[in-house]
């Protein structure tokens, strides 16, 4: 099987090609993937499949071999990769996720995409949808205690739910200290949560970092500056266009205020390709 491992300013994803190639058991593939550490620091695995509704398929899954709906970085790397690898000469085209169809725009230098701005929808308020337990219509800057300390907290989601928090230092925030204690906070989030640690440097610039579900701390998510950008410009924090800086690069965020839609602009880079024997996983 060939796979190629691409990072997109914060999330790392094998990419295989399911076009060209045939696969079968994916929920033990990606299990397999992830555990010989092909992805290493990554989020799982990508496959790019046939859509009968857009141009594309994406399907998406965790380490532990669970498929997921959606994740803007992972979706930006997509891009990038039908173009390079010449499966569209598009460079303006839909991919399907389980999140819905979404769009995305390829800026083009010397033949390769360098620059991939996906509009990745409306983000989902609805407590029963993200799932918080509340009976509020929505989790909006409320009052949490976490171990030793109170936080006002925010959640949302855009098939993969993120919480946000916002901090004055967030560099020496302790992350791993409450991390886990919010993600594993199941009488609140009963599906487990990815949190966004925020700092607010001023209303166009912010700085997040990101505690993956199952994952721990991660160099960067695509959906948690999203997230941060969304709740800012809700509460007049900042801007509804923000450069976002995480640990692996900065992403530049747009929330449409009319149509609710969000934009994620920043580069993906290849970082190797190879081939693996997994017949004993797919078959012959």
């Amino acid at each position: 099987m060939k796979f190629t491992k691409m990072q997109a300013y914060g999330n790392d994803y094998v990419y295989i090609d399911a076009i060209n190639q045939k696969l079968s058991n994916l929920n033990e593939l990606a299990k397999f993937v992830s555990d010989h550490h092909y992805g290493i620091g990554s989020d799982g695995m990508i496959l790019i499949c046939p859509s009968a509704v857009a141009d594309f398929r994406m399907r998406i899954f965790n380490p532990d071999g669970t498929e997921a709906e959606m994740c803007g970085n992972g979706l930006r790397s997509v891009g990038k990769y039908v173009y390079d690898h010449k499966l569209t000469n598009k460079t303006n085209f839909t991919v399907e996720t389980l999140g819905g169809i979404k769009n995305i725009e390829l800026t083009i230098t010397d033949n390769k995409a360098t620059n991939i701005k996906a509009n990745i929808g409306s983000p989902i308020f609805e407590p029963n949808l993200i799932p918080v337990n509340t009976s509020k219509d929505k989790f909006i800057m409320e009052e949490v205690k976490i171990l030793d300390q109170t936080f006002k907290m925010s959640s949302l989601s855009w098939g993969n739910p993120h919480t946000v928090i916002f901090v004055d230092d967030v560099k020496n925030f302790d992350v791993a200290k409450f991390g886990p204690a919010i993600e594993n906070h199941l009488e609140l989030f009963p599906k487990r949560t990815n949190v966004t640690f925020a700092e607010i440097v001023n209303d166009h610039y912010i700085k997040i970092r990101e505690w993956e579900r199952g994952t721990g701390e991660t160099i960067g998510c695509g959906t948690g500056c999203a997230t941060a950008t969304v709740i800012a410009s809700m509460l007049g924090k900042t801007t509804n266009k923000c450069t976002v800086e995480q640990i692996g690069g900065p992403l530049e965020i747009e929330y449409d205020l009319n149509t609710h839609e969000l934009y994620m602009k920043g580069p993906s880079n290849f970082v190797f390709e190879s081939e693996i024997d997994v017949s004993h996983i797919i078959g012959d």
